[in-house]
């Protein structure tokens, strides 16, 4: 089955096709084009086709919209922006300019027919209408980074964020204009798999608004006879989902602050933590300004499906991909060794003599040992490129004392009793950043109840003498009554189990002096499997287990199909095996990866489960502690 990615993939190459349908067999000689994009298009397709595919399908030239550009002749030009007023008057300016001959639009999300008339009065008195070949809507508005994970906008763009969903001046236009973005891009989303899902989601909360809108959107297409986008949703072939239909699972942010914040010990969800991981990209320092003196400068990496390690250890613990890229470095060691044995045995190297009888059979394995260079050489490639990010991840860790950051949070998710004191810790100058110890302190607050008003205060103190900003505690604090009301800290602290870790000896070759990876000093720490809160109500609301005192009895339960919408759940609803679970106000990799061990553990041989998590925003722990920090200064 194609999944969500290959399925916008697929849309975008046809888009690059001129929206024709590409040939299957033979491959046709690409039709030479350029492709000028936005922001928001240039987001939405580095993550899925790289510069070398761009060129395989004739783009000879990307640029960005808003830049200044030269007139090109007798080239198609294939426009890929949202439809703002800002993109389409500069579309009506290079209609002006006679920039190009022919024209293909296409527009991430529908543009309305206000706009479009006006586009059509633009290009009418600039006399190049018969320039203008396609235009098209494309409903590909969202970011997949994932085959099982998309955003819908990156962080660095757009007004989706937690911070402006929750800030508290928001007036009900801007609230109403932030939720319009949501649902056109989930519309989206939904368009791209062909499914029209069930929606929960818990009520009186921004999820709500999202889910009533969505269900809004998706019956009025439905029932429209000529704009129908879902007519072959069940029987379209390659779905990504069985013939049952999935359920949309939406949730608040609101709903788990702990986890946005925790320190994390898988390689994908570290990367993103200390290396600012974005958009499958991370940069790396280059190590060559040191030899020569010269500035440092920081060398994109790109992390794809292509990247096999990547693809096999991305949700691993940090010290298991340590010892994985030590093992891989090994046996590319012996390869290259046994190729070295037979040169000299042949005597390619040196002035050896061979005796005849030892050349058909070392001929054969030189031949076999040249014919896999190509996948050796890859190896070396991916080999290096693993050795620099995870040496750059373990400086951090061992400058900022990550492990044990991680498991003091897993003690304290696990109501475990703490080694050492939470106030000893905050007050230890050797101990982490102040943003660490923040998050720990915020992690604790969460989870803790009946903590005497004192030793808060004293806590508190304690982050102020380490030099942290105070602003995210005001915000936290009515968050959790709100949230909660006055019983909240029961609830709260039952809400995480956290799973506790235990340490086992680090690997002996991993401290071995002929090993990049120097891991004395870091703790070589094992996690129990256990379910974060997101994954616990997914669970739930997969299972379908209505009436049985769970949390989601009460959540909303909605089907675009029905012409008079309901909002509770039938009495007999068999279980679904598909869902797609939806973060409003942001996600991260740390859930993401929950939900992925999660269903691996649900697999069976009679069943297939699948999920699809998405999230308005992917967010790692300084970005999110920043806009927490912004929601404070507002209350203070």
């Amino acid at each position: 089955m194609l999944t969500l990615r290959q399925r916008q993939i697929n849309a975008i190459k046809q888009m690059l096709n001129l929206n024709q349908q590409q040939p299957k067999g033979l491959a046709a000689e690409p039709v030479w084009k350029i492709l000028i994009y936005d922001r928001v298009g240039q987001d939405i397709i580095s993550p899925l086709i790289s510069i070398r595919e761009l060129r395989d399908m004739g783009v000879t030239l990307h640029v960005q919209l808003h830049s200044d550009r030269d007139p090109i002749p007798d080239v198609p030009a294939i426009y890929f922006c949202a439809p703002t007023d800002e993109n389409l008057d500069r579309i009506q300016q290079d209609f002006q300019k006679g920039l190009y001959d022919i024209y293909h639009l296409n527009f991430i999300s529908p543009i309305p027919r206000q706009k479009i008339e006006d586009l059509a009065s633009a290009a009418l008195a600039s006399g190049c209408v018969a320039n203008i070949h396609k235009v098209f809507d494309q409903y590909v508005n969202f970011i997949s980074l994932e085959d099982d994970f998309f955003v819908l906008k990156n962080q660095t763009s757009g007004n989706i964020s937690y911070y402006n969903i929750n800030r508290g001046n928001i007036r009900d236009d801007e609230m109403e204009s932030i939720m319009d973005e949501i649902v056109n891009s989930l519309f989206s989303v939904f368009v791209t798999l062909g499914n029209v899902p069930i929606i929960r989601c818990p009520r009186n909360s921004a999820a709500e608004m999202v889910a009533r809108k969505l269900e809004k959107k998706l019956r009025d297409n439905l029932w429209d006879a000529r704009n129908n986008l879902f007519h072959m949703d069940t029987t379209q072939a390659g779905g990504v989902f069985s013939f049952q239909r999935p359920v949309l699972f939406l949730v608040d942010r609101n709903l788990d602050l702990a986890t946005p914040l925790h320190h994390t010990w898988a390689y994908q969800a570290l990367a993103h933590d200390v290396l600012d991981l974005n958009l499958n990209r991370v940069f790396i320092e280059d190590d060559g300004g040191e030899r020569t003196g010269a500035k440092k400068k920081a060398k994109p990496i790109d992390l794809d499906n292509s990247d096999r390690f990547w693809m096999n250890h991305k949700g691993c613990p940090f010290p298991t991909v340590a010892e994985a890229i030590q093992e891989e470095l090994e046996s590319y060691k012996s390869s290259e060794e046994e190729i070295k044995r037979m040169k000299t045995s042949m005597g390619i190297e040196g002035e050896n003599e061979v005796a005849y009888s030892m050349v058909n059979d070392t001929t054969a394995r030189l031949t076999n040992a040249v014919n896999s260079l190509p996948e050796l050489l890859e190896k070396k490639r991916l080999i290096d490129l693993h050795t620099k990010i995870a040496t750059s991840i373990l400086n951090f860790i061992k400058s900022r004392r990550i492990d044990s950051f991680f498991e003091l949070e897993e003690k304290i998710m696990s109501k475990s009793t703490l080694d050492r004191p939470l106030l000893d810790l905050l007050k230890d100058p050797e101990f982490g950043l102040p943003e660490d110890k923040m998050r720990l302190y915020i992690i604790y607050y969460i989870c803790s109840q009946n903590v005497p008003e004192f030793e808060f205060e004293r806590m508190k103190e304690a982050l102020h003498e380490a030099g942290c900003d105070l602003a995210p505690l005001a915000y936290i604090n009515r968050w959790k009554c709100h949230t909660f009301g006055i019983n909240h800290s029961q609830q709260l602290s039952n809400q995480y189990e956290g799973a506790g870790t235990k340490t086992v000896s680090m690997f002996s070759k991993l401290v071995s002096q002929g090993s990049s990876f120097v891991m004395e000093g870091v703790k070589n720490l094992v996690v129990k499997r256990h379910n974060l809160p997101i994954t616990k109500l997914t669970e739930q609301v997969m299972e379908c287990r209505n009436g049985s005192g769970g949390e989601v009895d009460d959540y909303l339960y909605l089907d675009p199909k029905l012409l008079k919408g309901g909002d509770v759940m039938p009495k007999n609803r068999a279980p679904f095996q598909d869902a797609v679970v939806f973060v409003v106000g942001g996600g991260n990799y740390i859930e993401y990866q929950n939900l992925v061990d999660f269903i691996k553990q649900k697999q069976n041989a009679n069943t297939t489960k699948r999920i699809i998590y998405g999230a308005t925003t992917l967010n790692n722990s300084k970005q999110f502690l920043k806009e927490l920090s912004e929601l404070g200064r507002e209350i203070q």
